[in-house]
This record gives structure tokens, sequence and C-alpha cells, in this order.
């Protein structure tokens, strides 16, 4: 039986403005991780809090990035990570111990593989409440996104890709852009060109404030119309589809290797 391939090194990638208490937390569950990160990288998107502070007392490098908005600390933190794999999650994040692992353990068993994503789970509630939360606001995500994109997209607090597959599409995502969800752009760049999983047991602790007070609620949805709209402009969601059956139907046409 051959051995099993060596795990690949992974950066852990953390957009965060004002949040230095949850990332305390965030950066608390990575310290136990069973299989130790290469690296965190905590963007400061222009903190007027000590989340700077916060992030190198837990021996994390700080990157600075003055540009306001997540796609611009999203993109900045990619370009710094070291890593053969990138792993991004978000500041309010808690992250289970097998987290690294399980990221790694996928990109070595699959060099193919561009792209990981997983869900998320709101904490904070009681027991059933988040669940179902989660389930109600990320299901319509994911079902209003994959119908736009014609894949799944990949979700910004847990996700996972190459650092070649990153270099590839870092000209095209929307950095400039504050109002776009970083995570739709990527996804536009890379789901139908690059192979991307989905591991639905690869769950993630994020905080509530998505589906707390109906201003957050408008936000997200004006970002996702906004980000859609733009990403429309070059590929329509028809035009996704028929590109992506055809992807298939070429796949299962071509003779098996080996």
């Amino acid at each position: 039986m051959p051995a099993p391939a060596p795990l690949p090194a992974v950066s852990v990638v953390i957009p965060c403005l004002d949040d230095a208490e949850a990332l305390r937390g965030c950066l608390a569950s990575l310290t136990e991780q069973a299989v130790e990160p290469l690296e965190i990288v905590v963007v400061d998107n222009d903190s007027t809090d000590n989340s700077a502070e916060v992030a190198a007392e837990f021996g994390a490098r700080v990157v600075s990035e003055r540009r306001p908005g997540i796609p611009a600390a999203a993109a900045a933190g990619y370009d710094a990570a070291r890593g053969e794999v990138i792993a991004r999650c978000d500041a309010d994040c808690v992250l289970p111990p097998d987290w690294i692992q399980r990221i790694a353990e996928h990109f070595a068993a699959d060099p193919e593989l561009a792209a990981l994503s997983g869900p998320g789970r709101f904490y904070g509630f009681p027991r059933w409440i988040g669940p179902l939360l989660s389930w109600l606001y990320l299901g319509s995500y994911y079902q209003a996104m994959r119908l736009a994109l014609a894949r799944r997209p990949l979700f910004g607090s847990n996700l996972a890709m190459r650092s070649t597959a990153w270099r590839a599409v870092r000209e095209a995502v929307h950095r400039k852009d504050a109002e776009q969800h970083d995570d739709v752009c990527l996804s536009a760049h890379l789901c139908l060109d690059y192979r991307c999983a989905w591991d639905r047991s690869l769950v993630v602790g994020m905080a509530p404030r998505a589906v707390i007070g109906p201003a957050n609620l408008v936000r997200r949805f004006r970002r996702a119309f906004h980000t859609l709209a733009v990403h429309w402009r070059q590929e329509a969601p028809w035009e996704r589809w028929i590109r992506r059956f055809r992807g298939t139907a070429a796949a299962a046409a071509a003779p098996a290797k080996g």
C-alpha cells in the first residue's frame, strides 16, 4: 500500500475590521488545531480598535490593508499567504480542532482540487435554533447562488484554495469594489474552470450577526444582488449553465486515462 501523500502547508487568512474580541475567540480556536497552520495572516482593514494587537498576541502575522471592504482585505491576505493551501475564515468564526487537518487531507488526496468549502452554523442560540437559522439563511443563499453561478458557491467563512488557483484568478477578482461579496466573486472566477469541492461535514461556528437586525439582512442582500449584477454583465447565468453542461459532456466523452 502506497504511503499517504504528505499534507500541504496551510496558511490561514482572516480579514478583520474592529473585531478584536471576536478575533480573540477565533485565534484561540486556531491554537487548538490538531495540525498547526503554517501561519495565520490577519488582515487589518484599517481598524480603530486593538485588533492588530490581539492578532500579534496570538503570533499572527498582521497585514495592513487601507482600502475599505472585505474584497480588498481578503485579496491582500491571499497575496501575502505563503502556504501551498490558503484557508479563509472570518474574525468571528470558531474553528473545530480538526479544521486545518481535514482541509489539508482533502488537498493531499486530490492533486487536482483547486478549492474546498463547507457550511457554517450560528452559535449563541439555544440548541435547536442555531441549526434551524443556519439552514434557513445559508440554505436559501446556496440555492440562489447555485442558480446564478451554475455551481455551488464557496462560502467565505469556511473555504480553502490552492495558492496556484488564487494566482490564476487574482487579477480578475473585484478587489477594489467594497460592495462585492468576495466569496461569490471568487466562486464566479473559480468554480466552473477549476475543480471545487464541498464537504458538508466540515462545519465552522459563526456569529449570528448576519441574521440579527433588518439592516444587516438588507445590506447582505443588496451586496449579493450587486455582486451578481457585476458578473452577469460578463457572463449571464444561462451562459454559465450552457458552459457547465458543455464541459460535463466533454468530460464524459473524453477517453479514460491509464
